[in-house]
């Protein structure tokens, strides 16, 4: 397993400071912006789709330093109902999915999207409740005609450019837990499964490592965010934790966003880490840094602390000790 990092941390900066970053702080692979909400500070995508030479030259600044590209992410909402944000957001996505295609890159990342409650809708509507009882006609509306007939197009797609699209369940959007994720799954293929990030689950009441241990044993755990939450106990025990305050306000919130040991142990790490190796999944454990409390350096570093004694690199090799 190789630890990473989601190099949007390092959008205000060109492409070779972040990987020179990147090396000197010890991470093995990279995450990369390439439309929609994360933007794209580093790669221009119609010029790489473009130009093999402008393809090889990414690669070599990348793999020359000893690092691996692990995923294109384009975290966004391709089935809002204002279709020219629908647009944008789908363009981002057929292009990322073209590009890691022509890289050799696996894994494009992002979110399933919200639709809105009918074809009229203005705003996504994310439902929370199944009563009254039209929240779950607009559920039907949303998965019915929406989601599944976009998922299933899109899925052909990534067939042909031997992509998976890995997404990340996320609140306001219609995929935000294991059961939505394998809906959509069971529907239009294992193209679909997920960028597993636990700091997403963990405000929802979700355990991360049974939820985790689950998508493992069906096959459908494709890429791994490593970020945290910690949920302030006062706040939370007042207001439970369905929360709009600002991120920012960081007294009052019932949860926010830490990096990787600040919201749950190195224990626990070691336990989610074994958990992953346990199911099979191997492959990179990407940072992503959105701490209120530390600076993009620091916060950076204190994850990158905590994985390098948490993360098992090496093969486990034969049980001397034992039959199998």
């Amino acid at each position: 397993m190789k630890i990473g990092l989601f190099i949007a941390l390092f959008g205000d900066r060109p492409l070779e400071d972040a990987l020179d970053t990147c090396v000197a702080e010890g991470i093995q692979s990279v995450e990369i912006g390439a439309g929609a909400y994360p933007g794209t500070p580093h790669i221009d995508v119609p010029a790489l789709i473009e130009s093999k030479a402008e393809r090889d030259a990414l690669l070599n600044k990348i793999h020359s330093r000893g690092l691996t590209l692990s995923a294109l992410s384009i975290h966004g909402n391709p089935v809002h109902p204002n279709k020219a944000i629908a647009e944008d957001h789908h363009n981002a996505f057929v292009n990322a999915v073209k590009l890691a295609g022509l890289l050799g890159v696996p894994c494009v990342n992002g979110f399933s999207g919200c639709p809105g409650d009918g074809p009229n809708a203005v705003n996504p509507n994310w439902v929370t409740c199944a009563w009254p009882d039209e929240f779950r006609d607009i559920l039907e509306y949303q998965w019915n005609e929406v989601m599944i007939p976009y998922w299933t197009e899109q899925a052909k797609l990534l067939k042909e450019n031997n992509v998976k699209f890995c997404i990340e369940m996320h609140p306001g959007f219609a995929v935000y837990s294991n059961d939505t994720l394998l809906k959509l799954r069971n529907a239009v293929g294992d193209s679909i499964g997920a960028n597993f990030d636990p700091s997403h689950l963990w405000w929802q009441g979700i355990d991360p490592i049974a939820a985790v241990r689950e998508l493992g044993q069906e096959g459908a755990l494709y890429h791994v965010h490593a970020k945290d939450t910690k949920i302030d106990p006062y706040n939370s025990g007042r207001n439970g934790n369905l929360d709009t305050k600002s991120y920012g306000d960081i007294m009052n919130r019932s949860w926010v966003f830490r990096s990787v040991g600040y919201g749950h142990s190195v224990e626990w790490w070691k336990d989610f880490v074994s958990t992953l190796r346990t199911v099979g999944y191997d492959y990179v454990l990407s940072i992503e840094h959105e701490d209120g409390l530390m600076s993009s350096m620091e916060g950076l570093r204190k994850a990158l602390g905590v994985l390098k004694e948490a993360v098992i690199f090496e093969e486990a090799g034969p049980m001397f000790w034992a039959r199998d």
